[in-house]
Formats: structure tokens, C-alpha cells, sequence
């Protein structure tokens, strides 16, 4: 039927339906991303290529041992910190999932809490723990496991540790998005057949979280290749991984073409594991097994269909069974208590380092030093006295707002494309979106340095708001998809048949639904540039000092309760937008 032929109140709804959320709204993506993001990384592989031979600078990598075993050891570790993770994490998720009520709402918190602290605070956080005069070796003096105070840093159980500690929320909330949605009314079938409570988890729910499972081991393992933050400040010589590398080698002007390469060897490492995940859990786990529909059909994990693939079943059976003999005579208590054990373990890890940071930004100490002698507020009067730590502030400030602008309105455009428009590749265009957020800090950072240059925009508030913007539109394309699904198509259509023009509608309707998904990524994208250090650390130059670049320098070279304050602040800059986002993020965590 054509729309001649439509009645009267149909056909603007028909158009309506037609023109709202066209496909040209991906343009301002698509044109940002693909300049400021794309073109770089591409220019990063043409000078990786210069040299002697095509592939000189590649055959140096591999060949010189300092490069190679740095290259092993930073896979390694990877690798341990994703054991690490699953082993603790998978409980920890699963605890979420029974609990109910303001248990729930309180576990939710204490995970998504610590995931929007920077890297450089939680880290700090664990330098003040581990210290000599941190609260572990003083509870261990107490206790008389010890007689004087061991060394708790620089060791390689120190950046696991750490970096574990960093990266466990990541694995927890994408666990539990897995198990959030797995159909309750399967479990409750296979109870009714006369399926104990072990065979149930073995056979049905294990298998069918397998995907969330891999998801989050692979979130997880690409993001600790990119790290160098935390090995830096609690590893010793002998835990320096690769990216290290790149940052070192960016002093040394005669070093490029090589320090390409570097950066090139670790992204392509990164893309070959997200090549892997894609292929068995399918291009929607980046962002969390969202629903897509497309022309080409609709997107959906596995598990969302009921039942699991033959392989998984296998898997768990090979696993499970023998497990399953031998526990299969425990009461189910024992497992309720493994999961409560273990999962308050993780909350106390992730929340007590920075509990423990604000305690000793009241300290009246001069030193570093749990629990603190007396209470002052004198590093807070000295922080804002100041004018080193204010002006740096203030830069942050300016650079978050304007990022978070740039994020926000190009992020916005095209989560409205991808929800509210149908064409082929919605899938894949939603990963290019979301992209930024897998490649390595120090690659994206190198990438940027020489087009950013070529702009003369190093050390400049417009330089460092684009580069920051790259990470904070995947933020806002997710959150405001996310509230745009919400928002009930019908009332659209019913403004349209009643005469609204798509704009009039998009005014009216749909933007006072998305506010709430709008606000909460708007400052989201602003946190994510005011704590952002690696892109700032290539691209602010000698004009330009943010706060997390002061707080880096402050660190390395001296430990005062003035960095407890900078944290304690930023952590309640947190707390404010979680409860001021507290809406939107409810919403994305109901089963």
C-alpha cells in the first residue's frame, strides 16, 4: 500500500516511520571517528612498514629479547589475571544474581563503584595498602604473623593483584548480564524433572553462561594487554610489559618507525583475540549481548535461545560430572555460603582500598601511615591553596566538558540511527562504534600524537577533547541506546498520526524519554576524559597539566596525603554521578 493510498491519520505515521531516526544520523560518527580515529591508526601501519626492509622494524621486535620477553611475560600475565578474575568473579556474579532487594541494589553498587574510579586512583589505593605502614602489615604485626613489616610491592604478586583488583568489575557485570538473562523458567523445568541443585548448575545454568563466561575472559584479557599504570607502580624490573615499551621509546625521536611497530604488534595481538571471541560469541558481546534487529535478521546470543550448543553441553559434562560425584552429597548450603564467602571477598577488596584512602586523606600525618595518628583537614586546605593543583583541576574540568559535548552529540546521533533505523550491518557498524574501547590506550595515544601534531593542537584543550571524545562516544552510544529501546515506538507514532512533524515528535516524545539515558551519558563521557591519563600523557605537551597527569607525576616521584584527597574527591565526583544516573543504570541491570 503506498501512501497515496493510506487514510488521512495513517500516512504521516507512515512517514514518520519512514524518516524517523534515518541512517544519515551515523553521519557525524562516522565522519569523527573515521578522521580522528580510523585514519590514525591506519597512518600507524604505513610508518610501522618504513625502514631498511618492509618489515625490519617488525623482524627487531621479535628478534631483540628485551622486546620478546616482554612480549611473553605481559601475555602471561594477561593470562593469570584472567584466571584470576573468572575464578573469583564468576561467584561474585552469581551472588548478584540471587540476591534480591537492597542486597542486590548494594552488591550492584559496590561493583559499578570501583569500575568508574580511575586506574591510577585504585592503584594508588593499593600502593597505601601494601605499604610497609599500610593496614596489612600493621594487621599482620598485630596478629604476630610477622615481627617487622615485609615488602608487599614491587613483586609480581603485587601487580596481579592489582591489576586483578582493577579489572574484576569488568568480568562481574559482564558475567552477570549473561546470567540475568537466562530464562528462569528452564531451571525451574529441570527442578520439576527431579534435578538436584548441582545437576541443575552443571547441566543447565553453567552451559547456558558459558558465552558471558568468555565474554568477559576476553573484555578482560585484551584490556590487560594494554596496561602499564599499574605494572609500573607495584610490579618490580621484572614485571615490565610491553606497553611499558611504547611509552619509554615515545622520548626518542629516532625511535620511530620501530615504536609504530611496537604499538602495531600489540593491536594486532588485540584484534586476533577479538577476532577469536567474535567467532564463537558473536559480534554483540563487545557491548553486552544488546538486541539489534537489522534486515538481515536479529542479533542474539546463544544462550538467549533456550538452550545450549552441543559443545557447551560437552564441555560442562567433561567438567561437571566427575565435580558432581564427588560434591553431589554436600547440602546446598555449602555452595550458598562458597558463593556468599567468596563474593564478599571480592566486594571487600574492591571497596576497602578506597575506604581506606579517604581515612587517611583526614590524616594529620606527613607520611602515608593506616590508621592515622589524629584527624586534620590540612591536605585538604593544602590541595586547594594550591595553584599547581587547582590550574591542573581546572584544565580537567574544561577538557571533560568539552569531550563529553563532542561524545554526546555524535554518540546520541548515532545510537538513534542504530535503534531507530533498519539496514543491513547494524551489528557491524555497532562494533566499529563501540571499537575504541578494545584497542590499547598507548596504541589509540601514539596513533593520535602525529595527526594531532600535524593540526598543531598539541597541548590544547580542542586536541585533547577530541582524542578523549573517541572513548566516550562507545559510553554514549550504549547508555542512550539503551533508553531510546525504552522508549515506546507507539507514542512516536501516534504524535505522527496526529500531525507531528519528526522533529515536533523527537521534541516532544522522544527526547523527554531519553533524558534521564542522556544525562547519565553526558557525564559518564565526562568522567571518562576527566580521569583519562595515557592520551593526555602523548597529547598535552609541556602547556598543558590535568589532574590525573599531576597525580601520575606526584606518584612517581612522592607519597603524600595530598594524593589521598585528590582520590577521595574524584571517588565522590563517582558516587555523585552513579546516584544522580542511578535511574538509567537500575534499568540496565534488571533481569
Amino acid at each position: 500500500m503506498s501512501t497515496a493510498t493510506l487514510p488521512a491519520g495513517m500516512a504521516p505515521a507512515r512517514r514518520f516511520a519512514l524518516r524517523g531516526g534515518p541512517a544519515w544520523l551515523l553521519a557525524p560518527a562516522v565522519i569523527f571517528l573515521g578522521f580522528i580515529y580510523v585514519l590514525p591508526l591506519l597512518d600507524l601501519f604505513r610508518v610501522s612498514l618504513t625502514g631498511a626492509t618492509l618489515f625490519a622494524n617488525f623482524e627487531r621486535v621479535f628478534s631483540v629479547p628485551l622486546y620478546w620477553d616482554s612480549l611473553v611475560r605481559t601475555l602471561a600475565i594477561a593470562g593469570w589475571v584472567v584466571v584470576l578474575c573468572a575464578l573469583f568473579g564468576y561467584p561474585t556474579a552469581l551472588l548478584i544474581h540471587r540476591s534480591r532487594g537492597i542486597a542486590k541494589a548494594l552488591l550492584t553498587g559496590a561493583i559499578i563503584l570501583p569500575y568508574f574510579v580511575a586506574i591510577l586512583i585504585r592503584t594508588y589505593a593499593w600502593m597505601v595498602l601494601l605499604g610497609r605502614n599500610g593496614p596489612i602489615n600493621k594487621a599482620l604485626l598485630a596478629i604476630g604473623v610477622i615481627d617487622t613489616p615485609i615488602d608487599l610491592l614491587f613483586n609480581r604478586g603485587a601487580v596481579l593483584l592489582g591489576m586483578s583488583a582493577v579489572l574484576m568489575p569488568l568480568m562481574v557485570l559482564t558475567i552477570y548480564s549473561g546470567l540475568s538473562r537466562i530464562d528462569p523458567a528452564v531451571l525451574r523445568a529441570a527442578r520439576s524433572a527431579g534435578a538436584g541443585p548441582m545437576a541443575v548448575f552443571w547441566r543447565i545454568f553453567f552451559p547456558l553462561s558459558l558465552p558471558s563466561v568468555g565474554a568477559g575472559c576476553l573484555l578482560v584479557f585484551v584490556s590487560a594487554l594494554g596496561f602499564f599504570i599499574t605494572p609500573t607502580l607495584l610490579g618490580g624490573p621484572g614485571d615490565h610489559m610491553f606497553a611499558m615499551h611504547i611509552t619509554q621509546q615515545a622520548d626518542f625521536l629516532g625511535s620511530e618507525g620501530f615504536l609504530q611497530a611496537l604499538a602495531v604488534v600489540l593491536l594486532l595481538i588485540t584484534l586476533l583475540m577479538v577476532g577469536v571471541a567474535m567467532r564463537f560469541l558473536g559480534l554483540d558481546f563487545i557491548w553486552g549481548g544488546q538486541k539489534l534487529d537489522d534486515n538481515a535478521g536479529r542479533t542474539r546470543p546463544q544462550h538467549e535461545k533456550g538452550q545450549a550448543s552441543p559443545v557447551k553441553t560437552a564441555l560442562a559434562d567433561a567438567i561437571g560430572w566427575p565435580v558432581l560425584r564427588a560434591l553431589g552429597a554436600l547440602p546446598e548450603r555449602v555452595g550458598t555460603w562458597f558463593v556468599g564467602l567468596t563474593g564478599g571477598f571480592v566486594v571487600a577488596a574492591l571497596t576497602l582500598p578506597i575506604v581506606v584512602v579517604a581515612i587517611i586523606s583526614f590524616s594529620r600525618s606527613s607520611f602515608l601511615t593506616f590508621p592515622p595518628p589524629a584527624l586534620s583537614t590540612r591536605w585538604y586546605a593544602q590541595f586547594i591553596s594550591d595553584s599547581n593543583w587547582m590550574t591542573a583541576f581546572g584544565t580537567s574540568v574544561g577538557v571533560a566538558i568539552v569531550s563529553a559535548l563532542l561524545a554526546v552529540l555524535i554518540g546520541a546521533s548515532a545510537a538513534m540511527a542504530i535503534v531507530r533505523s533498519n539496514f543491513r550491518g547494524k551489528s557491524i557498524v555497532m562494533t566499529l562504534l563501540i571499537s575504541p574501547i578494545i584497542v590499547p590506550p598507548v596504541v589509540l595515544g601514539l596513533s593520535l600524537y602525529s595527526f594531532v601534531l600535524r593540526l598543531d593542537l598539541i597541548g590544547t584543550v580542542p586536541g585533547v577533547a577530541m582524542a578523549h571524545a573517541i572513548g566516550g562516544i562507545p559510553l554514549v552510544v550504549v547508555i542512550v541506546a539503551a533508553a531510546l529501546q525504552a522508549v515506546d515506538q507507539k507514542l512516536e507514532l501516534a504524535a505522527a498520526v496526529h500531525g507531528a512533524s519528526p522533529l515536533r515528535v523527537f521534541a516532544h516524545v522522544t527526547l523527554p524519554g531519553i533524558t534521564p539515558g542522556l544525562a547519565a551519558a553526558g557525564f559518564f563521557a565526562f568522567l571518562h576524559s576527566f580521569d583519562e591519563l595515557v592520551l593526555s600523557m602523548f597529547l598535552a605537551g609541556s602547556r598543558m597539566t590535568t589532574l590525573p597527569l599531576r597525580l601520575w607525576a606526584d606518584i612517581n616521584y612522592q607519597l603524600n596525603p595530598v594524593l589521598a584527597v585528590v582520590s577521595t574527591l574524584e571517588v565522590l565526583l563517582v558516587i555523585a554521578g552513579i546516584s544522580f544516573a542511578r535511574k538509567t543504570l537500575a534499568g540496565r541491570t534488571q533481569p
